[in-house]
C-alpha cells in the first residue's frame, strides 16, 4: 500500500468528491485487472493497471507466496506522472516511465496471457475506453501496445523483451485500443488445447 497525492490528476480531469475518495483508494491499493496461474501451479501473475507493474509470485507454498518477479511497464505512479508517491514500503523510489524501442508506453499493464510453456507473458495496455480516457488520455491519442515479458521458470523473474513491441498507435486508420490477447492454439488461462 502506498500514500499518494494526485492533485494534478484531479485538476486535469475535474473529479468530484466521491470519485476522489474512490481514486485515492485505487491509487493506494492499486487496481489488479488480470490474474492467472501457470499450468504447473507454481507461479501466480497479475497486472496492476494503475500502478503500472506486472508481478510474479511463487505460490508453490500456498501459505507463503513470495514475490519473485516484478516489472513496471507504464502506469500512473511513474516519475513525472499524475501521481506523486509520498510513501511506499515496497519501492525505494518511483519507477521511471517505461520506454521501449523509443516509444514511451502510455497506460498500464492490463490483460495478460501466458504461453503454454510458461516462458512468455504477453501484456496489453487498454482496459476500457471510458477508463482509458479518464486515467490515461495519452493512451487514447497514441493507441495501446502489446509487450512480451520473458519469464524465468526456474528461479522466477520477469524481464521485458526489448525486441517485441506491437504498437497499435500505428494502425492504418489511426490509433486503436487493443484489449484482449488470445493464442490461436490456447494458452494457460483458456480451455482451448492444442
Amino acid at each position: 500500500m502506498i500514500a499518494v497525492n494526485f492533485e494534478r490528476q484531479q485538476e486535469a480531469c475535474g473529479f468530484v468528491c466521491c470519485w476522489s475518495r474512490f481514486l485515492t483508494e485505487c491509487f493506494r491499493q492499486g487496481l489488479i485487472t488480470d490474474i492467472l496461474i501457470s499450468l504447473d501451479d507454481r507461479f501466480l501473475y497479475f497486472s496492476n493497471w494503475l500502478h503500472g507493474d506486472v508481478r510474479q509470485y511463487d505460490i508453490s507454498d500456498t501459505r507463503r507466496p513470495r514475490l519473485v518477479g516484478q516489472v513496471f511497464v507504464g502506469g500512473s505512479i511513474t516519475k513525472g506522472g499524475p501521481v506523486t508517491v509520498l510513501e511506499d514500503k515496497e519501492l525505494q523510489c518511483q519507477p521511471e516511465p517505461f520506454v521501449i524501442q523509443g516509444k514511451k508506453v502510455p497506460g498500464g499493464p492490463q490483460m495478460i496471457q501466458l504461453s503454454l510453456d510458461g516462458r512468455r507473458l504477453y501484456v496489453s495496455t487498454s482496459l476500457y475506453s471510458g477508463w482509458d480516457k479518464q486515467f490515461y488520455p495519452d493512451l487514447v491519442r497514441e493507441g495501446s501496445v502489446m509487450l512480451q515479458i520473458d519469464v524465468d521458470t526456474e528461479r522466477g523473474g520477469l524481464k521485458v523483451n526489448q525486441n517485441f513491441l506491437v504498437d497499435f498507435g500505428k494502425e492504418p486508420d489511426g490509433p486503436v485500443l487493443a484489449h484482449e490477447i488470445r493464442y490461436p492454439g490456447g494458452d494457460c488461462s483458456s480451455d482451448i488445447w492444442v
